[in-house]
């Protein structure tokens, strides 16, 4: 709300607790699990159709029976799996390996009884191992190998030979090449198209990871600046009382009591040093090193209303609009933190807009929804597009865009989110927050 002109842009900021998070790796094996679940019903498909044109086509009899009996289990082992898709458990690694060797079995099952490793369909095999060292450790992986390996070998020595009658030597080869080509298409076909949908699922995840570690370093950069806050606010509180002790003594000499002139700025200078004071005692109670005389109760409305008042008394504050339709009304704890959130949002405003400043609050769903409305140059682009990173700021001044940063940090532990805009005129912030992040510490206060 400081920053130069710019039409239109806006930013909205899902923080923690809110719906639209990034995926993280447990969302990721959800939806590897349900690529899995598309391929077996492909899987299923493909066999079915198979049988059939050998069968019926070629006139190569099949155990229909026993090999139906295997579509029937993936179908079954797919009705399963979408049943546990959707559960509260994480899916694991392990379930991953586990649903390969199933197909692997089902694949090995249905090559046992259609001639083995003289099946051009064989080498269906690498699909799965393909698969498995996309989704799963290197030991994982190996152990796919090693079973697919042992079930080749198994294959070369123990199966069902098939009865391929009216073909000569030169039509079973040419036989035999048809199905491998038919083979190698699927395959090919299959392992880009899955392989394109994990590769997605992964950079998902590791979107989510590096979105994970940012906030990570944020929130170290928090509780560094924290530190030296209650430091400074320790080493600050001494040489304040002192101002205050010789401020007080020199209100009561003669020449500043002849003196109206003196005898205002003094006051003022201490009404200024009780504000510090507050300032230092919300600092070191907000570290936790100081407590007062304990939360208070209250409700929305009535935090929001207090609020706004000591806003207005403690700044030489412009015209401020407030709006408080915040209905029905909600029991809740006064949050230090939130007040400094709230003010912080309004100092801004008041730089950017020392005329004018718009404040509305109102419910939606379960939602308190606060807005701040200024008339200033609004928000660049530039600083817009990185709005709550640390130090971004055009005031141009050591430490600046640290006010922002710390309210998006605060709003993101609440679990709600911040949205900015520029409009026309001026700008405006928007704090959405969930009411059971508000409330649920006051039903224990009762």
């Amino acid at each position: 709300m400081t920053q130069s002109r710019s039409d239109g842009p806006l930013l909205s900021v899902p923080l923690a607790g809110g719906k639209d998070t990034l995926s993280n790796p447990d969302a990721t094996n959800r939806k590897n699990l349900f690529l899995l679940i598309q391929l077996r019903w492909l899987a299923v498909a493909g066999q079915v159709l198979t049988i059939l044109v050998t069968q019926y086509w070629l006139q190569i009899p099949l155990p229909l029976a026993e090999m139906g009996a295997v579509v029937a289990f993936l179908v079954g082992l797919n009705i399963f799996s979408l049943f546990v898709l959707p559960g509260p458990g994480a899916i694991t690694n392990t379930q991953l390996f586990i649903a390969l060797i199933f197909d692997m079995a089902a694949l090995t099952t249905q090559l046992y009884m259609s001639g083995g490793a003289s099946n051009p369909f064989v080498s269906l095999y690498l699909l799965q191992i393909t698969l498995g060292a996309a989704l799963l450790p290197p030991r994982s992986t190996w152990a796919l190998v090693v079973a697919a390996s042992a079930c080749f070998i198994f294959l070369t020595f123990y199966y069902q030979p098939i009865d391929i009658p009216h073909h000569g030597g030169s039509d079973l080869f040419a036989l035999h090449i048809r199905g491998m080509f038919i083979c190698f298409i699927l395959a090919a076909g299959l392992i880009v198209i899955f392989m394109t949908r994990i590769n997605r699922n992964l950079r998902e995840r590791d979107a989510y990871l590096a979105d994970l570690r940012q906030r990570s370093a944020e929130e170290d950069h928090i509780v560094r600046m924290g530190l030296l806050a209650s430091g400074a606010a320790h080493e600050l509180g001494t040489p304040l009382s002192t101002i205050a002790v010789i401020l007080s003594d020199w209100r009561q000499m003669r020449t500043f009591k002849r003196n109206r002139e003196l005898a205002g700025d003094v006051a003022e200078m201490q009404a200024q040093i009780e504000r510090c004071k507050h300032i230092v005692s919300g600092i070191l109670m907000s570290s936790g090193q100081a407590r007062g005389e304990g939360t208070i109760r209250t409700t929305v409305r009535g935090f929001l209303d207090d609020l706004v008042n000591e806003w207005r008394s403690s700044r030489q504050a412009p015209r401020l609009d407030y709006h408080n339709d915040f209905r029905p009304d909600e029991q809740m704890v006064s949050d230090l933190a939130l007040k400094q959130v709230i003010f912080n949002v309004l100092d801004n405003a008041q730089e950017a807009s020392p005329d004018w400043i718009g404040v509305t609050a109102e419910r939606r769903d379960e939602k308190l929804v606060l807005s701040v409305n200024d008339l200033g140059p609004g928000f660049d682009k530039d600083i817009l597009a990185a709005l709550g990173q640390p130090y971004m700021s055009s005031k141009g001044r050591p430490g600046g865009g640290l006010g922002l940063f710390l309210v998006f940090n605060v709003v993101r532990k609440l679990g709600g989110d911040i949205s900015a805009r520029n409009t026309q005129p001026g700008a405006r912030v928007t704090l959405s927050l969930p009411l059971a992040a508000l409330t649920e510490g006051g039903d224990d206060e009762a």
